[in-house]
């Protein structure tokens, strides 16, 4: 049945005021920001049946005929949830405006970088000033030197090189983790993402330690065949590994906290006796915080788990570049020293420490202050809360997980809740979610303005940005949304 014609809203910006002006359309209008509207205010609603999506439909038909799957990065195609994804053509404070007009609170933060939110006033205007400046040089630029020293202030490591992409980053990490020790085995945790190196993408097979199978075609089985994939915060299965292959062993990477399997912090002191276990045979470790670097503490996860030992390398991203593409990674100087043109082991980029990119991460590290963490916390904290109340009033089984202010509703088996189910160690444990409650929690969030993760193995994020109209706005949505995850059934295929 078609709706009628209604008014709805377009966006337009006129004087550096956001207004909505009336626009006919054949569907009903979704959320829109409300007039004169600017500096993150507040939002307001409009009942709805469903918000319209004809837009983002058509842009999305038009892209899956010039990319693959019409997205340049895979989880943006809706594939685990379903659905349309929603093209975007704004973003301010804590929301996003989607080429359809709706208005949505943003729980996904381009995956971690707006860590003040959207358009944040002074990293805009630092940007703009940097670029008319010239966009990329090919040659040392002041502000390159200066985000290496504000990394360096923050985070346990005595030098930086700035890539452009966190994928780089540990793929550079790890060809000088080999470089320096002449070794060549990689140790690295099932359920941890360190960007598409072939070497990384490897799948844990059933024995407790598993050399890898390629996690994908078109990476030869030699690429991972010097990968140890161990089980997440599984100890003995540290050891064993090291006591088998330990004079091969070049370096174990770990993310600092891992996010890419939801929020899933490691054991008290895990961290620091993967630190001790590759120090006693000689393979460096690598603290990947490509994802909580900056974002958890102004020292990233390390300054919530960090007292008493290093790592030996450190990769950064996200956050750091304030939404542009720069990452980096560093370490102890007798280490970065190996380095070319230091040292003999190379590594090149022509975009690495882009002026732009690099003025947009130094504005957003030095505005990122204690208020700015403090603020952080409480929110995450707060929505949290509002999300166990939300699925505990509706019996919806669920563990809310935090790593930091970083954090991941599991939609926990019934069989699991009954045992009593209350914390995900693994990535094993992560798998056995019951991903059709997410998918129905997923689309009823996002039928009432709230954009999160459209996937349940990825952590949510808040900024600085994210006020109490924001929080309102989600408090609002969740009942609704609990309700859909309480009712929702496995797919036809069996799927969880």
């Amino acid at each position: 049945m078609s709706n009628p014609t209604v008014t709805s809203w377009k966006l337009s910006l006129t004087h550096g005021q956001k207004t909505a002006t009336p626009a006919t359309t054949g569907r009903r209008p979704g959320l829109v920001v409300a007039p004169g509207s600017s500096n993150n205010g507040p939002v307001t609603s409009q009942p709805t049946t469903a918000a319209p999506t004809a837009t983002s439909e058509a842009l999305f038909a038009r892209a899956r005929s010039v990319t693959p799957g019409g997205v340049n990065s895979p989880v943006r195609a809706f594939t685990a949830v379903g659905g349309t994804p929603r093209f975007i053509a704004s973003a301010e404070g804590p929301y996003l405006t989607d080429v359809d007009g709706n208005s949505l609170v943003d729980l996904v933060g381009s995956w971690g970088p707006m860590l003040l939110g959207h358009a944040h006033p002074e990293v805009v205007e630092a940007v703009a000033r940097a670029a008319a400046a010239g966009t990329s040089y090919g040659a040392p630029a002041l502000a390159e030197v200066e985000l290496a020293e504000e990394i360096v202030e923050r985070a346990p490591v005595e030098q930086v090189r700035l890539v452009s992409s966190g994928t780089e980053a540990t793929m550079s990490a790890i060809r000088l983790a080999r470089g320096v020790t002449g070794r060549e085995l990689v140790v690295k945790f099932a359920g941890c993402y360190h960007g598409h190196v072939d070497a990384l993408l490897a799948s844990a097979g059933s024995g407790v330690a598993t050399f890898g199978l390629p996690g994908t075609p078109g990476v030869p089985e030699a690429a991972t065949a010097a990968t140890l994939v161990l089980p997440y915060n599984d100890r003995a299965a540290v050891e064993a590994a090291f006591a088998e292959h330990g004079e091969r062993i070049a370096c174990l990477i770990t993310e600092a906290a891992p996010g890419n399997m939801g929020a899933i912090p490691p054991d008290e002191g895990f961290n620091r006796f993967l630190a001790e276990t590759c120090a006693a045979h000689g393979a460096l470790m690598i603290s990947d915080e490509v994802m909580t670097g900056f974002r958890v503490s102004r020292s990233g996860y390390h300054g919530i788990d960090g007292a008493g030992w290093r790592p030996d390398l450190m990769t950064f991203g996200k956050v750091m570049g304030g939404g542009f593409p720069a990452a980096a990674f560093g370490g102890r100087e007798e280490v970065m020293a190996q380095l070319a043109p230091s040292g003999p082991i190379y590594q090149a980029g022509t975009l690495s420490g882009n002026p732009v990119a690099a003025t947009a991460g130094l504005t957003t590290l030095r505005l990122a202050s204690d208020e700015v963490y403090a603020h952080l916390d409480a929110t995450a904290e707060r929505v949290q809360g509002l999300v166990t109340e939300a699925l505990t009033q509706a019996s919806v089984p669920h563990v809310v997980q935090a790593a930091g202010n970083l954090f991941s509703v599991f939609f926990v088996q019934d069989a699991e809740a009954a045992r009593g189910v209350t914390r995900i160690r693994d990535f094993a444990g992560a798998q056995a979610q019951a991903t059709h409650r997410f998918r129905a929690f997923f689309h009823a969030m996002l039928e009432q303005g709230v954009y999160l993760p459209p996937s349940a193995f990825e952590a949510w994020f808040v900024s600085a940005a994210h006020d109490d109209a924001a929080i309102d706005r989600i408090a609002a949505a969740l009942p609704r949304a609990a309700v859909a995850a309480a009712t929702a059934r496995p797919d036809t295929e069996g799927k969880a």
